[in-house]
């Protein structure tokens, strides 16, 4: 019998890491063939050439280089198009049957691009999801459009897919992939985690973590110097901060953070990539997640502590109780650790749940792209729902 080739495409460190559970199912499966293809952040030396952890664990059968060296709106139009050229070329040579995606970044976009034109019918996981303020809320829904299956991390998102006119037989909700990662990895004692960023923890710990509003212009600077601003007034607190991804302005937020380090080096600490291991270790160890990253969504309420969540990049998520909203400006910052360390909060936490489910999406999403019929799949109808007649 012919294996089915799976395709698995990776862009980021924080992507490989919620794909790493599918990728080693699929690779046990002796029914399936695994396809790994690399590109994006993971072959920069500037965010930490992480294509390296990942040939620790898997045979990598395609690198395919596309960022710019430049974080400018331009630089990235011309990294999508470098990298939907080369896509093409190596669909032609893969010939996956299947296409794996997870999220909403550009690069997954130029990828879902050249499946569509290729014929390869695509899985996409994580759809369905809304984040006002970048314009990975516009990918996203595109990529869904382009896609075949679809793998939800909630019912409300699963929903949202079936909203956008996909046929509802092909809509699965599986939970989060990130909760595989809490389950499953042997996380490192608070002893293995100090030795492994060589820094020591504190009373307090926050573990920072700050992206570019890619849908407001100019504001990663003023608002990372508000954050860094409320920072400098908690006592006996420790920093740990990982660095802004490859989006329009990175590199101010990236900048800022070096110079903050070389300031408060006693108190502070910061890595292009804490590797899936110990970003997920740290969680055991910190107070809150703060900044305005997905995993503080995602992961962090497992742990039962809380998210200061800045701004509007993740707003339309799905949000647990241990999630704090606020404005990007210091006083509201302040305001959200008052709240964050209150008794009342911390007293809340411990009944907390994770609305993104309790794990074992990998093998659900494994099962179903092994098992279901590709025949005719590429042919899509729009289904309507609710419509009413519009006067």
């Amino acid at each position: 019998m012919t294996k089915r080739k799976i395709c698995v495409i990776t862009g980021t460190r924080a992507e490989y890491g919620l794909l790493y559970w599918l990728i080693k199912e699929i690779e046990a499966d002796d029914s399936l063939e695994l396809q790994l293809i690399v590109t994006g952040m993971h072959l920069s030396p500037e965010f930490g050439l992480t294509y390296k952890e990942i040939e620790k664990d898997f045979k990598i059968d395609k690198k395919i280089e596309m960022l710019l060296s430049s974080d400018t709106s331009v630089s990235i139009s011309k990294s999508m198009g470098l990298a939907q050229i080369s896509f093409a070329e190596v669909y032609e040579e893969l010939k996956p049957d299947i296409v794996v995606v997870l999220g909403d970044r550009y690069e997954i976009f130029s990828a879902v691009s050249s499946a569509m034109i290729a014929k390869i019918p695509v899985a996409h996981l994580h759809g369905g999801e809304t984040t006002e303020g970048a314009y990975d809320e516009s990918i996203r829904h595109s990529i869904t459009k382009m896609s075949h299956l679809h793998f939800t991390a909630t019912e409300v998102y699963k929903k949202r897919v079936i909203q956008l006119g996909e046929n509802p037989q092909r809509v699965f909700n599986v939970g989060g992939l990130g909760i595989d990662n809490i389950k499953k990895l042997k996380l490192l004692s608070k002893e293995e985690f100090e030795a492994s960023i060589d820094f020591k923890l504190n009373k307090k710990n926050i573990l920072v973590t700050f992206h570019p509003v890619t849908l407001e212009k100019y504001t990663s600077k003023e608002q990372f110097q508000e954050l860094l601003d409320a920072i400098d007034e908690l006592d006996e607190t420790n920093i740990i901060f990982t660095k802004a991804n490859s989006d329009t302005d990175g590199r101010v937020i990236n900048q800022m953070i070096d110079e903050y380090i070389a300031k408060n080096s006693k108190k502070a600490v910061a890595f292009a990539s804490l590797g899936q291991l110990r970003y997920i270790s740290a969680l055991q160890f910190v107070d809150a997640v703060v900044g305005n990253s997905s995993s503080g969504l995602l992961e962090a309420p497992s742990f039962k502590i809380g998210t200061i969540n800045i701004g509007d990049r993740q707003k339309g998520r799905i949000k647990a109780d241990s999630i704090i909203d606020c404005k990007p400006n210091k006083k509201a910052i302040l305001e959200a650790f008052v709240k964050l360390y209150s008794t009342d909060f911390q007293n809340s936490l411990k009944s907390v749940k994770n609305p993104y489910g309790g794990g074992g999406a990998s093998k659900k999403i494994k099962e179903i792209i092994k098992n279901i019929s590709l025949k005719d799949i590429l042919k899509k109808t729009f289904c309507d729902i609710n419509i009413q007649e519009v006067k």
